[in-house]
């Protein structure tokens, strides 16, 4: 009978792990969004579903302190993560799809070039991260998202989750091959972020989508509250800073359940955007 090493039997179940993370995680998104709205949709999709897998497996390739680093720079990352997010609202609401990724991913990457050239340190990155968060609630477009409009006849579901699946699989291996700084930079590349919305504005409208990425943007203190408990635990408590981490960011995520507001009544010309 033919046997694989342990090691790659290791290898395969981390591959397989990968992929059935984020495209499960995208399925729940998508019927949250459509059973209870795209704000309860956005706040969930603030759980550290990619940067935990990403952070957990290079902890156990390169090393826990390896990791740790890399959290640091995954919370700077907010900053950017933000700035896609704001970005993607606000154009969608002018111009399709295309322009609205190409555009807010070139946003993205030129904010996390800028956090790659300044020198890590655990308190620059708590300030970047709550700049973000803190400023992110006035950035969004005022818009009022049609819920009682007809279903769509495809939330494209399967391409949603395939898509999400091949994402996570090249951001994760090139994370574990360009350093630390990088590492982190990349784990919060905005793979959930991007998926999402441009499927939400394909299938739900601009309005609805600027109302979910929104509404990330406020679930984002858990992902940040999770970063930095993997910063400050993981030199000193190994793994079980992840177990840690992951206890805080969920009751990080009740917390900021209070500030899912309602979405602003939209004023002037922004009103005539809530249709596709």
């Amino acid at each position: 009978m033919l046997t694989l090493p342990l090691t790659q039997v290791g290898d395969v179940c981390v591959l397989m792990l990968k992929l059935l993370v984020i495209p499960g995680f995208l399925l729940l998104i998508s019927l949250a969004g459509k059973r209870w709205g795209p704000s309860v949709a956005g706040w969930l999709s603030g759980l550290p579903v990619v940067v935990g897998p990403i952070l957990f497996f290079l902890a156990i390739e390169q090393g826990q302190v390896f990791a740790a680093q890399s959290a640091t720079a995954a919370l700077s990352a907010m900053f950017a993560m933000i700035a896609f997010c704001v970005t993607y609202a606000q154009v969608a609401q002018r111009t399709g799809w295309p322009w609205a990724l190409v555009i807010s991913l070139s946003v993205w990457a030129s904010a996390a070039v800028v956090l790659s050239l300044i020198p890590p340190s655990l308190t620059f990155s708590v300030i970047a991260a709550a700049v973000a968060l803190l400023a992110a609630p006035y950035l969004f477009p005022q818009v009022q998202p049609i819920l009682a409009r007809p279903a769509p006849k495809s939330d494209k579901l399967l391409l949603r989750m395939i898509a999400g699946a091949l994402l996570t699989l090249a951001v994760t291996l090139l994370a574990s091959t360009v350093g630390e700084r990088w590492s982190g930079l990349l784990a919060v590349f905005p793979v959930l972020g991007s998926v999402m919305a441009v499927f939400s504005q394909q299938t739900r409208g601009p309005a609805f989508t600027a109302a979910l990425l929104r509404a990330t943007a406020t679930g984002m203190y858990s992902f940040a509250a999770f970063c930095l408990v993997l910063a400050l635990t993981l030199p000193g408590m190994g793994l079980t800073g992840f177990a840690l981490g992951v206890a805080v960011s969920v009751a990080m995520l009740g917390v900021t359940k209070r500030l899912l507001a309602k979405p602003p009544k939209p004023s002037g010309a922004c009103s005539t955007l809530s249709n596709e």
